[in-house]
């Protein structure tokens, strides 16, 4: 089960994912409590793509692992997602990715062109797809607000829109959260723009 979990900043998607993907052990033992022990040992693999470049950013970073608590193993992985991806699923229960947008941001530093980021979502997609644990991603939209006033600016939120649609497109399920509140938008019925409302 692939979900991308996307909104806007603080507005409650790192801590919906972090939530929903703490359940999935607990959510095992209950289905099936005699085959608890054969569970993959219970390893939560958060797979962290920010790359700290300020003492602010530190203490985010400090602060977030914190919250996650022992349960949390963290891989820092600023691009190459898709290899951690499939090693770490071999033995994970779960995996959260945190998050993709900074992900798209890493791919622009280290000056990755529109080719070869598309080649890497391709990556990330197949490596998604093979997973045999749940995944959960986490991503910003950054496309409700206005236009940026500068090239790269308008570059990178192109390239995050494209990065989230690629990636709601394979998922199973797609949250949007707003503050604090998450709205299940994928699976859904998808609305016939002909018909009257």
């Amino acid at each position: 089960m692939i979900t991308l979990v996307i909104g806007g900043c603080r507005s409650g998607k790192s801590r919906f994912a972090l939530d929903a993907a703490d359940q999935i052990k607990t959510d095992q033992i209950k289905t099936d409590p005699i085959k608890a022990d054969q569970v993959k040992g219970g390893r939560k693999i958060f797979l962290a793509t920010s790359v700290p470049r300020d003492p602010e950013m530190d203490k985010r970073v400090a602060t977030h692992q914190a919250e996650r608590g022992q349960d949390w193993q963290t891989i820092e992985e600023p691009m190459m997602i898709h290899e951690t991806i499939e090693q770490a699923s071999k033995t994970a229960d779960v995996i959260l990715v945190d998050c993709l947008t900074l992900w798209t941001s890493n791919l622009m530093f280290a000056e990755y062109d529109e080719p070869e980021i598309m080649n890497a979502i391709n990556l990330l997609i197949t490596a998604l797809k093979q997973c045999p644990c749940p995944v959960f991603l986490v991503s910003n939209e950054v496309g409700y607000g206005i236009v940026p006033d500068n090239s790269l600016a308008r570059q990178f939120r192109d390239m995050a829109g494209l990065v989230n649609q690629k990636i709601a497109a394979m998922a199973d399920r797609v949250i949007l959260t707003v503050a604090g509140i998450d709205l299940l938008i994928k699976p859904s019925e998808k609305v016939n723009p002909i018909k009257k409302l």
